[in-house]
């Protein structure tokens, strides 16, 4: 039985096995958003151990009427999400990743640039 994952209007599968060798490509480049649901930041914060206005100042940034995660710079043009962990090169709250991020790499974005996906993620297939 394959492991590969599809969706239905995706022209590309996706291997969740080359996550363990990627270094966590996903999670890192040029700045960006992490978007987050209420559900979601309650589900962060319970993790990490913050009430949900702890979270709310230390990991989140307001952007316009939206609420996205705070990033780290790492280099020139080189950002990671707050919770990436760059000694394990991997996501530190993974059981309780936003939905943006669960969702990789079928994003609406990708699924008529198969080029650009293929750029991101090594586990296209």
């Amino acid at each position: 039985m394959s492991s590969l994952l599809s969706k239905e209007g995706y022209a590309y599968r996706f291997d969740p096995k080359a996550c363990e060798s990627c270094n966590g490509h996903c999670c890192r480049g040029e700045s960006g958003y992490i978007w987050l649901k209420r559900e979601e930041m309650e589900s962060i914060a319970a993790f990490v151990n913050l009430s949900l206005e702890e979270f709310a100042t230390i990991y989140l940034r307001r952007v316009k009427h939206r609420y996205s995660l705070r990033e780290k710079r790492l280099g020139e043009n080189d950002f990671a999400c707050i919770f990436f962990d760059e000694a394990k090169e991997r996501c530190g709250i993974y059981p309780v990743r936003p939905t943006q991020c669960r969702t990789f790499p079928f994003w609406e974005q990708f699924k008529n640039d198969e080029d650009e996906v293929r750029n991101e993620c090594p586990g296209i297939v």
